[in-house]
């Protein structure tokens, strides 16, 4: 009865946490490019590169946790192997934006 339920609403849960990493990713391009802009005309307030770097950081981690709930759901080991391999790209991804935030934060200071 309980593997029904958790069959029956995680998926739903999933869609959820991926619309969410989603949603943060669209919105720090959106801020990034709207700073841009302001940058093109003269004002210089903030670091597009680091804001956007955070806000696609903080969206592999939401895709991340929605990856590592799809293995609840797995049936056989083929559909394991994809998985991990998706979780261990999206966590190099991670990886390697973190580097760039923090050589970019030094590269400030």
């Amino acid at each position: 009865m309980l593997d029904e339920f958790i069959d029956l609403i995680l998926p739903s849960i999933i869609a959820i946490i991926e619309l969410i990493g989603i949603f943060v990713v669209s919105v720090s391009a959106l801020q990034g490019f709207y700073y841009y802009l302001r940058g093109l005309f003269g004002y210089k307030g903030h670091n597009i590169k680091l804001d956007l770097a955070n806000g696609m950081a903080t969206g592999l981690e939401f895709k991340v946790a929605a990856e590592i709930l799809k293995t609840v759901l797995v049936r056989d080991l083929n559909e394991l192997l994809v998985l991990g391999s998706v979780i261990v790209l999206r966590a190099l991804l991670a990886l390697l934006i973190h580097f760039e935030m923090k050589s970019s934060k030094e590269h400030d200071a």
